[in-house]
């Protein structure tokens, strides 16, 4: 009888124990055990390490500990399979312990420890032991250097990296193309891509890997034509290859090319698409709003049984909901739970109920997310603001800085714009306050936003500090919203000197500098210095005038008088005027009582709009300024019969947070007896100080006393009266209009700033006019 000796059963044995770890059978490995035992080689090291092996890789580790702890002879592979087994299973811990005892640590002692901090994402921890490692003269693998570069790359260590480069030289380790590729991987993202390609260029073997490198690298600086020659250049290409280029093509607008790619791999590869693939593939279909395509592609997951929780699933959501299915989108919310919703998808699904106008639905997913970050409450507040609810929005903000995350520079922006909206100025100190608190207060574009919105609220001084507070950081942008600003107050001259400093400083004007520019010439009449600016933007800073700017010049002349030469420069445009530019030469054509060129703005105008009540209202009023009463009531007429209505003037204030609005004539205010009580009073003492009521404003063939007293109930003049009674003396009275400011208010608003000491801003349709003492900033020219 033939006994094996005891060399080939523990081969035998060992093999059995390779074979059951491949199918991963437990029983099987544990049979092999006993037999182990009953052969009495439960003394072989081989054999040993080969079952701690084992039972390390099937999950048991409590097996391989009590195996490790009952081995009488423990070699530098005992340790090390122990060592590998807790790092494998991120129990780093218990890993680092035993790497402290192992007597004489060889290189994949270090190696395991490496791989099990960089697998556990702990990269600083990796490095600090690589750099033990090579202190103890210990010669690192090229699997410890592909985790090291692994490590490098993850955190942009790009100094490491190099060290890492140099020792890659030292020990020979350039031959094997898995460390090549490390190296290549970690300048890719580490930020030298020169370095990259050189490596790239010098590679005798590229695989696979090499390549996708490349392309994402490509792609990740915006080259994308050499991505597509990288890819289009390869034999062999994996999930990877066809994913970096959809991504790539995706990420850079090229949604067109990433469908077309994603079409091609469907048809000329045997690869499946992974979650990657379908979510760039959809968010492609999402950016060129392809319903039908996102659609046929939501069918081939439906049909290949692909997962649709989670990402995908996001993914989907908003396909549909920027395509035009925001239905379909809700449904697939409804299936997958709003548990699941991350934040790109629920800011798809608000873009989608803001174009249709109906935000219940998405402040019910808002208030169920669970996980609300910052991008999701600035998300709820802009759709807000888009949707006109601005009340809503600054409800919405006190909560989030009550019980959410702090705002970022985003959410300020939008709410000092809900701020301008509403020309609240309680608002946006509100909003001031809480970006200072945030530390947002020092960035550029919170400072450029506080810039417009104090403007806007009609508080120019606060707009000048914080002008002021930005003097080494100020960009075109800066500039541009104080020059806009100024100009909005009517401070032409110090708009224009604002715009010489910008010069003087290096800072080259966009097309907008240039309608603050021109508006600020506008505003104050420097009809000669408006022209030079004008040919300046063309000829020297070669920007070419948009509308606005066409428009402003025409409203630049058209005020000054210059009506016949402001139609001439309207004939001479290259491109078609709109109604704002013919709207700005009827109302120059109205002030100068230009009858026969008025008639050909208004015809030129209703052309364009033919429901423009104010070009009717404004060719109605040239009639009655004329003394044209039967003309003014054929216009009227008109009007009335094409059933166009007439803009309603209304004026409105704010005392204590509360918006309180005025018509003409309004007698619909709780404290009505009150206001037109103090307006009366007010009438008849600024007629004492030498007012003359402007009756000729009132554009009615009526009585002179029926025109004083029509004078006397206009909405600015009413706001103004609730003003005074509701707030305390020397208090600033800010007044808003939806038009502009008529003679008769502006003369008598300058004698009331006399009369009550106080200083009165009024912004209208096209201004603001800051009165004071008797005075009027625009200095009667508006």
């Amino acid at each position: 009888m033939n006994i094996p000796d005891p060399f080939s059963l523990s081969y035998h044995n060992a093999r059995l124990l390779q074979e059951s770890l491949k199918s991963n059978d437990l029983l099987a490995g544990k049979l092999v055990h006993a037999r182990i035992i009953k052969s009495g080689l439960h003394f072989s090291v081989i054999l040993l390490n080969n079952l701690m092996n084992f039972y390390s890789r099937t999950g048991c580790f409590s097996d391989a500990q009590l195996l490790f702890d009952e081995m009488p002879v423990k070699t530098i592979f005992t340790w090390n399979t122990l060592l590998s087994a807790y790092s494998r299973q991120a129990k780093m811990s218990e890993a680092t312990e035993i790497f402290r005892k192992i007597p004489n640590r060889d290189s994949v002692s270090w190696s395991t420890i490496i791989m099990g901090y960089n697998q556990l994402g702990r990269f600083e921890s990796a490095l600090k032991v690589f750099d033990k490692m090579i202190k103890e003269r210990v010669i690192p693998t090229q699997y410890t250097i592909t985790s090291v570069l692994a490590s490098c790359a993850a955190i942009k260590a790009l100094d490491i990296g190099r060290e890492v480069h140099s020792f890659v030289v030292k020990f020979g380790l350039s031959g094997y193309v898995s460390v090549v590729n490390s190296l290549l991987n970690m300048y890719a993202k580490s930020g030298d891509p020169m370095m990259a390609r050189v490596i790239f260029d010098r590679m005798e073997y590229r695989n696979t890997s090499s390549w996708n490198v490349m392309i994402s690298l490509h792609m990740q600086h915006g080259r994308v034509d050499l991505a597509r020659g990288q890819f289009e250049r390869m034999s062999e290409r994996d999930i990877v290859t066809w994913n970096s280029m959809i991504a790539g093509y995706n990420q850079h607008g090229h949604d067109f090319d990433a469908l077309c790619t994603f079409s091609n791999m469907l048809r000329d590869s045997l690869l499946l698409p992974d979650k990657f693939t379908f979510i760039n593939a959809l968010s492609a279909c999402a950016n060129l709003e392809m319903l039908k395509l996102g659609k046929q592609i939501h069918a081939h997951i439906a049909s290949t049984n692909f997962d649709t929780y989670g990402p995908v699933g996001n993914a989907l959501i908003s396909m549909y909901a920027k395509s035009g299915g925001v239905q379909i989108a809700q449904k697939i919310v409804e299936q997958s739970g709003i548990s699941r919703l991350d934040v790109i998808a629920f800011t798809s699904l608000l873009d989608g109920y803001v174009k249709l106008g109906d935000l219940k639905p998405a402040r019910q997913i808002f208030d169920s997310l669970k996980d609300r970050d910052v991008v999701a409450w600035t998300a709820m507040i802009v759709g807000y603001l888009q949707n006109g609810l601005n009340t809503d929005a600054v409800e919405l903000f006190r909560l989030m800085v009550r019980d959410g995350p702090k705002p970022n520079n985003f959410t300020l922006a939008a709410m000092l714009s809900v701020s301008s909206s509403l020309t609240s100025l309680n608002h946006g100190k509100e909003i001031h306050a809480s970006a200072i608190r945030t530390g947002q207060a020092s960035l550029v574009s919170v400072n450029n936003a506080l810039i417009t919105m104090y403007a806007r609220v009609g508080s120019i001084n606060c707009a000048r500090k914080v002008f002021n507070q930005i003097h080494w950081f100020r960009d075109v942008v800066s500039w541009t919203s104080m020059i806009m600003a100024l100009a909005q107050h009517g401070l032409g001259e110090e708009a224009l000197e604002h715009f010489e400093k910008l010069l003087a400083a290096g800072i080259k004007p966009d097309h907008i500098t240039y309608v603050g520019v021109l508006s600020a010439c506008t505003h104050v009449g420097l009809v000669e210095q408006g022209r030079r600016y004008y040919n300046m933007m063309k000829d020297f800073h070669k920007i070419e005038p948009t509308l606005s700017h066409y428009a402003l010049m025409v409203d630049l002349l058209g005020r000054a008088g210059l009506t016949q030469e402001a139609y001439d420069f309207i004939e001479k445009m290259p491109i078609e005027p709109d109604a704002v530019t013919w709207g700005s030469l009827l109302s120059s054509c109205k002030v100068y009582k230009n009858v026969e060129l008025g008639k050909v703005a208004a015809e030129r105008l209703l052309l364009i709009d033919p429901d423009n009540s104010g070009a009717y209202s404004a060719l109605a009023n040239l009639y009655s300024v004329c003394g044209k009463w039967d003309d003014a009531a054929k216009i009227r007429k008109l009007m009335k019969d094409g059933g166009v209505k007439k803009e309603q003037g209304i004026s409105w204030v704010q005392i204590k947070n509360k918006f309180h609005v005025f018509g003409a004539e309004d007698g619909l205010h709780p404290q009505k007896d009150e206001i037109y009580k103090m307006m009366t009073k007010i009438w008849e003492d600024i007629k004492k100080m030498g007012f003359v009521p402007d009756t000729e404003s009132v554009l009615h063939d009526l009585e002179e006393e029926v025109k004083e007293q029509m004078l006397r109930h206009h909405s600015e003049k009413l706001a103004i009266a609730f003003a005074l009674i509701s707030t305390p003396e020397n208090t600033t009275l800010r007044i808003m209009k939806n038009l502009r400011v008529c003679n008769d208010c502006h003369s008598a608003i300058k004698f009331i700033s006399k009369l009550s000491g106080r200083e009165i801003i009024v912004r209208d349709a096209t201004r603001f006019h800051h009165f004071k003492d008797g005075f009027c900033s625009c200095r009667d020219y508006w």
